[in-house]
């Protein structure tokens, strides 16, 4: 019996042991990809530790604000989120109230008003069909969840980002379309975003392809999930609760069994 009930609790300790060294682990094979691959990039935000680099999201934005605005919204992001990124209410309140958005006053009119920090990002299109109009029958999708949509997002949206390139020889491109080599099957429908010093940056930075391309895919990341610093605090300290937990009942069971081990 003391033997049985032994092994029971080795596999048990086993088990707990293989399911942090797995939790711990930040490149678990989760299910097959794309036959595309994608540069790896070295992100602040990946592993069990990670965290947002507080600079590459507010250069980040920029991008987004100047480049991407104009045909992606935002529609999970409030604008009073942007104080995880460094900025403090007025600024947030500043940034807002640039744009508009339609409201319904006392006597139940439509009004166009400043945007509030409690105010979502503001689209670019009122809605669907005008995003479709304005860009050839082609619907630019929203960015909220843009690097959690699929593996290695942020990678894959890096890769995209900076994939345009000359089309070979013998490949068509058909008008309005764009030859991107990490795009699956080579032709996209959105030209090339990014361009050598396309933003000045507030804080100095040379505003490379790949820096911005880094930049906002940081920002971006954060958007897909922005409780991701958060979750990791919480995640170790689960792990290193579990840890001590086990080594605890490790020398618990030994103190408990002895002396029936013993006999």
């Amino acid at each position: 019996m003391f033997f049985q009930n032994y092994k029971i609790r080795n596999k048990h300790l086993i088990n707990m042991f293989t399911f942090i060294i797995l939790l711990l682990s930040p490149q678990v094979v989760l299910g097959a990809g794309d036959s595309i691959s994608y540069p790896e990039n070295n992100w602040s935000f990946s592993g069990i530790t990670g965290t947002f680099d507080r600079a590459s999201q507010q250069r980040g934005l920029q991008v987004y604000k100047e480049v991407c605005s104009g045909c992606h919204g935002l529609r999970l992001v409030a604008y009073r989120n942007l104080k995880a990124l460094g900025y403090n209410d007025d600024e947030v309140k500043a940034f807002a109230a640039e744009n508009s958005v339609s409201d319904i006053d006392d006597e139940g009119e439509t009004i166009e008003r400043a945007a509030r920090p409690s105010d979502k990002f503001v689209s670019p299109y009122p809605n669907k069909q005008a995003a479709r109009a304005a860009n050839g029958g082609a619907y630019p999708p929203d960015l909220s969840l843009i690097v959690k949509a699929r593996a290695n997002g942020a990678d894959y949206l890096h890769a995209l980002l900076t994939g345009y390139v000359d089309a070979p020889v013998e490949k068509k491109v058909p008008d309005g379309m764009y030859f991107n080599k990490y795009y699956a099957g080579n032709l996209i429908g959105m030209p090339q975003p990014l361009y050598e010093d396309g933003v000045t940056f507030a804080d100095g930075t040379t505003a490379t392809q790949a820096q911005m391309a880094k930049d906002v895919t940081t920002f971006l990341a954060w958007a897909s999930e922005p409780e991701l610093e958060e979750r990791k605090r919480i995640g170790i300290s689960v792990i290193l609760f579990l840890l001590l937990l086990t080594i605890l009942s490790y020398f618990a069971m030994r103190q408990i069994w002895a002396p029936i081990k013993n006999k």
